[in-house]
């Protein structure tokens, strides 16, 4: 007798509300108030305490004020929006005030509604247009922001509540007897225009009671953590996990959850016993445990986050190598009990819709992806096909979801078709779909993530998964980042495309052709793609990968003819041009604007900067030697020819150059002041690699702002210097300082972002790597050419500098010369031709800033900061 296949639907735990309790979130937090609890801390935040009573008593006096102030300023006492909804708008920064003013949101019948305070201005303004909220209430006054809307100062608010009853409102005393949200989020759109998800009491709750009866709070475990933005949704059981169930809660400052040395202390010093975390946070909060441990094996100190046993990853996806280093660290000092969850989810389905627990290395191995796992309670997932059947258990699908985890929609009714009827119902519960748009499989009962849909093609009748040739390229040494598209799919001429970034490899410097070798050693032939190497993957505003534009280079480059001409080669030289012309060829691969030939320059072929440098150590790595100034100078690659010399003869990346630069040095003097203000404002702010993931919300006076405070300083060390070229004229300046004496600077704007971020990769390398004292580390600070340099000027121009930086550390007598280069051209140009070396290769993309958000977030994988040592002989 035959069987029924097994479909692609799981479901979860049916666990009924527990009957009698409050449907509302600040009527459960009133009952613990008014419990046992009373009189044990809720809120802690910088030495002040909390407690239950007192923080239930503070928030209703608040939303006495929230409403009495809302009903007196609305037109006709209406504060609803057009959904029918009331919220409360809030900015203000992480402190015990923010969590009194979030429990007096939903107590006055209103939603709250995050605005961070990192928010550009146009996205704010399209917040409050769109989702019309009753009231903003933020730590400063911003008339001009927050124009056509009522609002308060958190102070004003305070002096309103003084006077008024603490004790909890009725529903008729608030501004909605029976409000349906408890928040709003607002989660990047897919055209880029930011939407907001509207969370019901019901749903949080279906969350939150979940995760109380999956994983219970400990007999002693009185203590957790806030530190998630407030704006993300991780921040939502973060919050109203612990303080519905009478825990303490801690807020940590963004100073501290920036760093990492600091946010490992505060969990430990406070025996915190559970973490919500990025992936990215948790490999860093692993290096720097590492760190700690090889430090202190001599002094058998008692290992760091001993009791911190549950560690929960979201937002991101958990890599399995990250994994097993988690599971290594902790058996390494001798902790076998702590766990690593990976969470999925998205903001539309309250945060967290399935969940997969790891309880050791064992259950890792042969894992080539974690498993985002089993729903949650009162929850079915769906993998569906292009018609919308359940797909067979083990086949891929697109991954929908059904039950109490779905949001009420989007703010003004925006995207619709992301919520759908469920013909699959045979529940109340289930009867609406939210369509995540993201790709799953069912494995052994639990679910694997695939990417996204529309990802899978046909291939000489053979379907080929582009998410799987993604996953392959990513496993490639020497890959970067690869995106993998197919080009005008079903027609004569379709092709499977990977675009990729390349990095140095633990062979050696990596070419297209290679990884197409690598690919063919875990796929199919008809599935291994054409690959593509570029210098960056072009994203969209939202962040995403514009895919068009990487097919629109295609279609424009696939016509030409991109094997070299050999033709016109000297006498005796004909092999030593078809090494060069071979090796731009490679390095320029898709990019190539005409055949190249050597009648051709480089960058008439489209060469810049970068790939400049790595044709120059490309063929030195062939066994010949050309300077960079004698390659950029050429008129053409057939002059370049002339000045290449064979491996035999004494030459080197720094030999003389046939093309002097004519550049000469000045110290840095008072009279060089408007230039080097120009020079550093135009670099940064139009080529800077971190602040483009900034913009707009860096400006001119910013860095104004910056050189006004090291000015002076910079000028009195006399360790910096302006260059010039032939005319007189100020083309490049090389900013220096002691590392051990540099001036304190107070930042104001973004650009705190990234000498924060700077610290952070640098301090430890400079404090505990480093020669310590005065004189002995000179540290390169920054540098800036000329706008109007062409790209062959300011190669020789940052050579020439990097050349008089070396020359100062040698004359004033410094141990090396310290750095971070966070451009690829420099970063080459110090590793292959002025031999730094490399003491910290970051991905800035995994950052985490001290408000918790992820700054660089949008940044490729191949934008690294690289932190590097030059000693002086």
């Amino acid at each position: 007798m035959g069987s029924l296949p097994d479909l692609s639907i799981l479901r979860g735990e049916t666990a009924p509300a527990p009957a009698g309790q409050p449907q509302l979130l600040h009527r459960l937090l009133e009952e613990v108030a008014a419990g046992p609890a009373a009189n044990t801390p809720a809120v802690m935040y910088q030495g002040r305490r909390i407690s239950y009573a007192e923080l239930d008593a503070a928030a209703s006096r608040f939303a006495r004020a929230i409403v009495r102030k809302v009903r007196m300023c609305s037109a006709g006492g209406n504060a609803a929006n057009p959904d029918g909804d009331v919220l409360v708008a809030v900015r203000l920064p992480p402190s015990d005030r923010l969590l009194v003013i979030l429990l007096a949101a939903v107590k006055a019948g209103a939603a709250y509604l995050p605005l961070d305070s990192a928010f550009p201005p146009d996205r704010v303004r399209h917040i409050l247009t769109e989702a019309r909220p009753a009231i903003v209430i933020s730590d400063q006054p911003d008339p001009e922001l927050f124009r056509g809307t009522i609002a308060a100062t958190y102070a004003e608010l305070q002096a309103e509540a003084a006077d008024l009853s603490g004790a909890p409102l009725s529903d008729q005393d608030g501004l909605l007897a029976d409000p349906l949200l408890a928040l709003v989020l607002y989660t990047s759109g897919s055209t880029g225009v930011p939407k907001g998800v509207r969370l019901p009491h019901n749903v949080v709750l279906n969350r939150l009671r979940w995760q109380w009866r999956q994983f219970p709070f400990g007999e002693e475990e009185a203590l957790c953590v806030f530190k998630t933005a407030l704006t993300f949704v991780d921040s939502v059981p973060e919050i109203w996990g612990p303080l519905l169930q009478g825990r303490a809660l801690l807020v940590l400052d963004k100073d501290v959850t920036s760093d990492t040395e600091r946010l490992v202390h505060a969990l430990e010093d406070n025996q915190v016993e559970r973490l919500v975390l990025v992936p990215s946070l948790l490999r860093a909060m692993l290096m720097y445990l590492k760190m700690d441990a090889e430090r202190n094996a001599e002094r058998h100190n008692k290992p760091l986050l001993a009791r911190l046993r549950l560690w929960v990853c979201s937002g991101e996806s958990l890599a399995a190598s990250l994994a097993e280093q988690f599971f290594a660290h902790f058996a390494s000092v001798g902790l076998d009990s702590h766990w690593l969850c990976n969470f999925y989810g998205s903001t539309e389905i309250m945060g967290d819709v399935t969940f997969h627990v790891l309880r050791s290395a064992a259950e890792v191995q042969g894992l080539d992806k974690i498993p985002i796992g089993s729903p949650l309670d009162n929850t079915v997932v769906y993998l569906l096909d292009e018609h919308f059947r359940p797909a067979l258990a083990g086949q891929p699908g697109e991954l929908f979801v059904a039950g109490r985890n779905l949001a009420a929609g989007y703010v003004a009714g925006r995207d619709p078709h992301r919520f759908l009827d469920n013909p699959l119902a045979v529940h109340p519960d289930y009867v609406r779909l939210y369509r995540t748009g993201d790709f799953a499989r069912v494995d052994k009962n639990t679910l694997v993530f695939e990417g996204r849909t529309d990802s899978q093609v046909k291939v000489r009748g053979h379907r080929v998964d582009l998410s799987e040739l993604e996953a392959a390229l990513t496993r490639v040494d020497g890959v970067d980042k690869g995106v993998v598209l197919c080009y005008r799919p079903g027609e004569e001429d379709q092709a499977v495309l990977a675009f990729v970034t390349l990095r140095e490899g633990s062979q050696g410097p990596l070419s297209a052709r290679q990884v197409e070798s690598a690919l063919g050693l875990s796929l199919p032939p008809y599935a291994v793609p054409q690959v593509l190497a570029v210098d960056w993957i072009p994203l969209l505003v939202n962040g995403k990968v514009d895919r068009q534009a990487l097919l629109r280079g295609y279609a424009e480059s696939s016509a030409l003819d991109r094997s070299p001409d050999y033709s016109g080669a000297p006498d005796g030289l004909a092999d030593v041009a078809r090494v060069l012309l071979d090796t731009v060829a490679e390095v320029l691969g898709a990019a190539a604007r005409a055949k190249v030939s050597l009648a051709r320059s480089f960058y008439e072929l489209g060469g810049n900067s970068l790939n400049s440098v790595l044709t120059v150590t490309r063929l030195r790595d062939q066994g010949f030697f050309i300077s960079v100034s004698d390659f950029i100078g050429a008129e053409s690659l057939g002059q370049a020819l002339e000045c290449m010399k064979p491996s035999g003869a004494e030459a080197s990346l720094l030999a003389e150059s046939r093309h002097q630069s004519n550049f000469r040095a000045e110290l840095l003097s008072e009279e060089h002041k408007k230039d080097v203000y120009s020079m550093i404002t135009d670099s940064f702010l139009q080529k800077a690699d971190l602040e483009h993931w900034l913009m707009p919300g860096v400006s001119p006076s910013d860095y104004s702002e910056l050189m006004d405070q090291i000015w002076e300083p910079l000028v009195e060390k006399k360790l910096s210097c302006v260059v010039k070229d032939e005319a007189g004229a100020a083309v490049a300046c090389a900013l220096t300082f002691d590392a051990h004496d540099e001036p304190p600077v107070q930042i104001t704007s973004k650009l705190n972002i990234v000498f924060d971020f700077l610290e952070f990769i640098e301090g430890p390398i400079r404090d505990n790597k480093l020669p310590t004292g005065r004189g002995r580390v000179l540290h390169s600070f920054m540098m800036a050419t000329a706008a109007s340099l062409s790209p062959r000027a300011n190669v020789l121009a940052m050579q020439f500098m990097e050349q008089e930086v070396l020359r100062t550390a040698r004359s004033r007598g410094f141990t090396g010369v310290f750095t971070t280069n966070t451009s690829p051209l420099t970063q080459q140009l110090g590793r292959d031709v002025f031999g730094f070396q490399t003491l910290l290769d970051y991905q800035v993309n995994q950052y985490v800033a001290p408000d918790g958000t992820v700054p660089f977030g949008e940044a490729p994988d191949s934008q690294r900061a690289v932190v590097a040592w030059k000693p002086i002989q």
